[in-house]
């Protein structure tokens, strides 16, 4: 199948854009990729800066073209020699492009934070800035204050590296976040009002589906102005990529929360230590925690439903944790068990959404926390329970990232650079099989990086924790 795109219109010889449609490898797509040539086909090339710069010694390797890709899926049968049914996706890796489709002194560059907090945001918006200046030589970048809804509210920031020099040590977002205030024109007319002809995009899966619409706007309306996303959520829920940033600076940062609970529990009669760790709609910052904490006895997470009383069922676990351990630690994802979770009133109708029209779910782990001493005082009224519940949620997303974390948001926020300097529009940055390349917006808006309960490493979770599977029978112990 030949490589597909719509890239074309560009200058073949700059080895930076090229017609791919008479590129062929068999039974393998290349995703298409937005150039800003292909709505404004007379835009003017530049030599790439680096050229020039005294840090860089670029050599016939260094620049990334056109023809260079990472392939999504890697694992292959070899007894099907590469012949599974449909075609092989792949995506153009990220990097510097030997051409560039913008004068850097006219460069004009908006940064913009939306949603919620995740280790590592201000990391992505210095090293924006530093790339821009160091490497390209840009002047003018400027922070949105408040969300998309700082387009129209508030004046922009400049931004330069000695104002961002110490952003990297500090939690947060200093350039303040906030959910909502999607306004498409308004938002469009603001960045036509301000001159921007670069707009660095950081959120999550809301952020992204208005990336989707800003994009085709300024698609429409056939303006230069390259659209880069950064894919922020420290939940790993993103899709694609091979994890999003801040994710690994949450997971170390629950151990802290697990640890005291298992102290909390150990040191009580029949104590129980419950924590609520995030996780809206995947439970990979649990499954992780509980990895590599081992001190968890059961880790619930929304990809798996599980019930309470029964054969097979948490209460009955518990029950055999306490007798035989003397206490016992939960750790529970805050998307986990809504479908058990009584609900009342309106909840009972409609599903209540924040301004991002995300769902607001209910508090897991304080009913959980009230299940389970309602069950123990039933079913033993003579005996002691403790129960301490930890939610350490907005201690842990606002935390600075750590040095993992903060070398992975460095290469995101250069890759990003590269990308919108070579022209390319529409695109997310992220890492694919450990290269680091762009996916069209679109892709990365739609697709979720769930838990898959049939996986090995579900398996490892549940030989560890020997938690029960909670798809039994009513009738079998399911443990």
């Amino acid at each position: 199948m030949a490589f597909t795109t719509s890239n074309s219109g560009a200058d073949a010889d700059s080895n930076n854009h090229l017609d791919e449609t008479s590129l062929t490898i068999p039974n393998v797509k290349l995703q298409s990729l937005t150039h800003l040539t292909d709505y404004l086909p007379e835009l003017k090339s530049y030599p790439n800066p680096l050229d020039k710069s005294p840090f860089f010694h670029p050599i016939s390797e260094f620049y990334i073209t056109s023809t260079d890709v990472i392939l999504r899926h890697i694992l292959h049968d070899l007894s099907g020699e590469f012949s599974s049914p449909g075609p092989h996706l792949a995506y153009h890796r990220a990097g510097p492009r030997k051409a560039i489709y913008f004068d850097p002194g006219q460069v004009r560059a908006a940064i913009v934070t939306c949603g919620g907090l995740c280790p590592g945001m201000n990391t992505v918006i210095r090293e924006l800035v530093v790339g821009l200046w160091e490497q390209y030589g840009v002047r003018e970048i400027y922070g949105i204050r408040a969300g998309y809804r700082g387009f129209y509210s508030y004046e922009p920031v400049p931004l330069n590296p000695k104002i961002v020099h110490g952003w990297h040590k500090k939690g947060g977002t200093v350039l303040e976040t906030s959910r909502g205030g999607f306004d498409l024109h308004q938002i469009v007319n603001s960045i036509q009002d301000h001159g921007f002809n670069q707009l660095y995009i950081i959120g999550g899966d809301g952020t992204m589906l208005g990336m989707v619409s800003l994009f085709n706007e300024i698609k429409q309306r056939k303006l230069n102005i390259a659209v880069a996303g950064i894919p922020k959520t420290v939940d790993n829920d993103v899709g694609i990529i091979d994890r999003s940033f801040g994710f690994q600076t949450a997971v170390e940062m629950a151990q802290q929360a697990i640890n005291a609970a298992h102290t909390e529990a150990e040191s009580a009669v029949n104590g129980i230590g419950l924590v609520k760790l995030m996780g809206r709609s995947t439970g990979h910052i649990v499954l992780h925690a509980t990895l590599s904490s081992r001190d968890v006895d059961c880790c619930l997470i929304p990809e798996n439903d599980f019930y309470l009383e029964g054969k097979g069922g948490l209460f009955e676990f518990i029950e055999s944790r306490l007798e035989n351990n003397g206490h016992a630690v939960l750790v529970v994802a805050e998307g986990a068990g809504q479908n058990v979770i009584p609900k009342t009133g309106d909840q009972s109708h409609v599903q209540e959404k924040d301004e991002s029209g995300n769902p607001v779910f209910l508090d897991v782990g304080g009913w959980l926390k009230s299940e389970l001493k309602n069950w123990w005082n039933r079913d033993h009224p003579k005996e002691l329970i403790t129960i301490k519940y930890i939610d350490p949620t907005y201690m842990i997303r606002a935390v600075p990232a750590n040095a993992t974390d903060n070398l992975y948001c460095t290469l995101l926020a250069h890759s990003a650079v590269h990308g919108a300097m070579a022209g390319y529009t529409g695109f997310v940055c992220g890492p694919i099989n450990g290269n680091y390349g762009y996916i069209p917006v679109e892709e990365v808006a739609q697709a979720k990086n769930r838990v898959d309960i049939k996986n090995h490493k579900w398996a490892w979770v549940r030989s560890v924790t020997n938690q029960p599977d909670f798809l039994r029978c009513s009738d079998e112990s399911g443990i």
